[in-house]
């Protein structure tokens, strides 16, 4: 069977492309971790940054040195996924126009995007940095090409 491995670029593209990600968070009472769709941005080399509402279940299990995984995939064959783990470096209060805005018009649009920053406001709104530290990815149209 070939190798369906991404290499580091080929992976941080695709993270940085537009994908609904999906974060998993250990609970601090053990169990199943709490997984979760979310919105993400990243820039290949740096660190995603993820926004949540510090009162949300997510906000809640959510502290520096927290262990998680990002995973974002495609949704039509051939399928692709990254599944990215590290720890949050850094929590800090977001700002409507630095984070918000362009987080929803990253997934929404320009037009649509405005409308959701405008009425979901930051007042309980938190930016999550991660860390990357171990990847997992598989592309399954490496297989088709070879």
């Amino acid at each position: 069977m070939s190798d369906t491995r991404m290499s580091q670029a080929e992976r941080e593209a695709f993270l940085a492309d537009l994908h609904v990600g999906v974060l998993a968070i250990p609970r601090s009472e053990g169990g199943a971790p709490l997984t979760a769709p979310i919105w993400y941005a990243y820039e290949p080399g740096g660190a995603i940054e993820v926004i949540t509402g510090r009162g949300s279940r997510k906000g809640k299990l959510l502290g520096p040195g927290t262990r998680v995984t990002l995973v974002a995939q495609t949704e039509t064959a051939p399928y692709r996924y990254v599944s990215v783990e590290g720890q949050v470096s850094e929590i800090r209060e977001a700002d409507l126009e630095k984070d918000l805005r362009p987080m929803a018009r990253r997934y929404l649009g320009t037009k649509g995007g405005d409308r959701y920053a405008e009425a979901s406001g930051t007042d309980d709104s938190i930016v999550v940095r991660i860390e990357p530290e171990r990847w997992l990815t598989v592309d399954y149209g490496k297989l088709v090409r070879s």
